[in-house]
């Protein structure tokens, strides 16, 4: 699988050219992607290429490889944002966050000019939420509340907690929940998120969330790396 991503990674490269600004993405794949762009630069192959990381993480190892970054407040856009995908659906909606950078990476992905995805063939999916939970961030204040309401979604909502039993804080300092939509028999059609539309709307007007994992009507491009080779996915 480490190998489909990096052939994935290495197809994102040829989109990037010399000056560009860019979005640096989080996650297992979108690492692999980081460390073959900070080989680019360090040959000489490509120059003056500044970074707008999605995570602390990603910032992290940006600048261990010496790639010159910014922030998004002192540009107005981006030429071009590189993430993952925890899952793609026909119409490459996502279901993105899974590496607890959600909010980051919606906030930088909604002020660029062009969204490419990076994903193995094991994301993609006729349903969002078929295998993945959905990740939600919200508030600490009175969490078991959100998780109850969230719990009467067609879900089983649970915080996310380490192996101690510590819940994780995301980089914005909040909680986070993982909702799985897929408690049904895996062989039901229906399994997974119904409307990812309607589902959005009722998170983002709930107090108490601050954002969710669905990623609708934002990429443009999904690269997917399989055993009979790349594909590239756009919008129709």
């Amino acid at each position: 699988m480490t190998d489909l991503k990096r052939q994935a990674a290495q197809k994102a490269l040829e989109l990037l050219h010399s000056g560009m600004l860019i979005g640096l993405g989080s996650g297992s794949t979108t690492a692999i992607f980081i460390d073959l762009l900070g080989e680019k630069l360090d040959s000489g192959d490509l120059k003056n290429l500044v970074g707008v990381p999605t995570s602390r993480e990603s910032e992290r190892q940006a600048r261990k490889l010496g790639i010159p970054l910014t922030k998004l407040a002192d540009n107005n856009l981006l030429d071009l944002v590189v993430d993952g995908a925890d899952e793609v659906d026909p119409n490459l909606n996502l279901i993105k966050g899974l590496g607890k950078a959600l909010l980051r990476e919606k906030f930088i992905e909604i002020h660029t000019r062009r969204l490419v995805i990076i994903v193995d063939e094991s994301k993609l999916v006729q349903r969002l939420g078929q295998h993945a939970p959905l990740p939600v961030e919200i508030v600490k204040f009175e969490w078991q509340t959100t998780v109850s309401w969230l719990n009467t979604l067609e879900c089983r909502a649970e915080l996310w907690v380490q192996e101690n039993g510590v819940p994780y804080i995301t980089d914005n300092g909040n909680y986070l929940v993982r909702c799985w939509f897929n408690n049904k028999n895996p062989n039901d059609s229906t399994i997974g998120i119904s409307d990812p539309y309607e589902l959005a709307n009722k998170l983002i007007e709930r107090p108490g969330v601050l954002e969710h994992g669905l990623f609708l009507d934002l990429a443009d491009q999904v690269i997917v790396a399989g055993m009979d080779g790349i594909k590239i996915l756009g919008r129709s």
